[in-house]
């Protein structure tokens, strides 16, 4: 999966769509079509809520898009860490107890890929073709997704920088149809499997490896997108729009 992705569903939509029971509104973030590394995420955990007894409670929250382990020396890793792998991050030091307790939900429209052409005269065909792959069937994108906590001693108690909140998207190996344009694609659980993905009952590395099983396959649609994503400073749905795939624009 490469590093951009698209989330413009309203806190109040997530809400509803997710069973959330709790969130701040003070906390809610605009639509974003452009979302690159470091930026915040709406996530949806299920935790205690502070004050209110042990009981998890669901929850949405921001997290910023970049995983920085708790033993981390400086948040410099986070550009670095947007994604896990399935296969091996039981067994990272950066992920694994993540994998175990903190678990969550990203919600996205969908995300964006870059075909890289190969060959010799690869670099003679221009800029990489970017595509939007998002549900066919216009539904939320629920990706797997990691997060952690981390202290910035730096800052003294009390300071709103002190304590960042930060998460990474759990990636799998792409189906079929999409694999031509990129091998990777992120874990999109579907809605039977939300609960137990955010269950803070299963609490060890091992039993939350038996849910990262991929997606069903053929659910996605694949389309052409402007070279314009690009620039982070671009935004709107506009970016979302098919463009011509002709062999000019393709490479």
């Amino acid at each position: 999966m490469c590093g951009r992705y698209a989330s413009s569903r309203k806190p109040e939509d997530l809400v509803e769509l997710f069973g959330i029971a709790h969130w701040e509104p003070t906390e809610a973030l605009a639509e974003d079509w452009n979302i690159a590394p470091t930026k915040p995420v709406h996530a949806v955990v299920q935790r205690p809520l502070k004050g209110a007894g042990p009981e998890p409670v669901r929850q949405l929250r921001v997290l910023r898009w970049g995983l920085v382990p708790s033993w981390a020396e400086s948040p410099d890793t986070a550009v670095k860490m947007i994604n896990a792998r399935a296969e091996t991050v039981h067994e990272k030091p950066a992920y694994r107890r993540a994998l175990a307790s903190r678990r969550c939900l990203l919600p996205a429209d969908g995300y964006y890929e870059w075909f890289t052409p190969e060959g010799p005269e690869a670099k003679k065909r221009g800029p990489k073709q970017p595509y939007f792959i998002t549900p066919k069937d216009g539904s939320v994108a629920a990706f797997a997704g990691l997060f952690e906590f981390w202290r910035d001693r730096g800052k003294p108690d009390g300071h709103p920088d002190a304590w960042w909140a930060t998460c990474a998207v759990v990636t799998t190996e792409a189906e079929p149809e999409l694999a031509g344009i990129h091998p990777r694609m992120p874990l999109i659980l579907p809605p039977d499997r939300w609960d137990a993905w955010l269950d803070p009952a299963i609490d060890t590395a091992e039993e939350a490896r038996a849910l990262l099983a991929p997606p069903p396959r053929g659910l996605m649609e694949i389309r052409p997108v402007s070279p314009a994503v690009g620039n982070i400073r671009n935004n709107g749905p506009h970016l979302l729009a098919p463009v011509d795939p002709s062999a000019d624009k393709l490479f």
